[in-house]
């Protein structure tokens, strides 16, 4: 599946007054950080923004899906809401939504390290 850098560059330039976008690649698709902060994934040609406790009666409002796949004949659910419609055409949509995110983000304890990877 190849990544929609369309997509990316939409959400780089919508979100250009509030900070800089960045991403990195994971399996097929992308994770979009804000000045650091994690608030996004690209996958499965969808943009999911983070979410938590905090966020979510508003993206359940908008009626946001919640981030699911198959994993080893299970069912799993990370904490991202699919873009509401609005998010696609309308800049200024994007940046409210995207700013849940960001929050949702900077509320996330820090994560630790995986076991056997070392650092520096």
């Amino acid at each position: 599946m190849a990544l929609d850098t369309g997509l990316i560059e939409w959400v780089r330039e919508a979100l250009a007054p509030i900070g800089t976008v960045t991403m990195r690649r994971m399996m097929g698709g992308a994770t979009l950080y804000c000045d650091g902060t994690v608030f996004a994934l690209l996958a499965f040609d969808e943009l999911w923004f983070k979410a938590d406790a905090e966020s979510d009666a508003a993206w359940d409002a908008a009626g946001a899906d919640r981030f699911t796949y198959e994993a080893k004949g299970r069912q799993m659910v990370m904490n991202y809401r699919r873009a509401p419609a609005d998010a696609h055409d309308d800049a200024e949509a994007l940046r409210d939504w995207a700013m849940l995110a960001i929050d949702a983000g900077r509320r996330a304890p820090p994560r630790t390290p995986r076991a056997g990877k070392k650092k520096g």
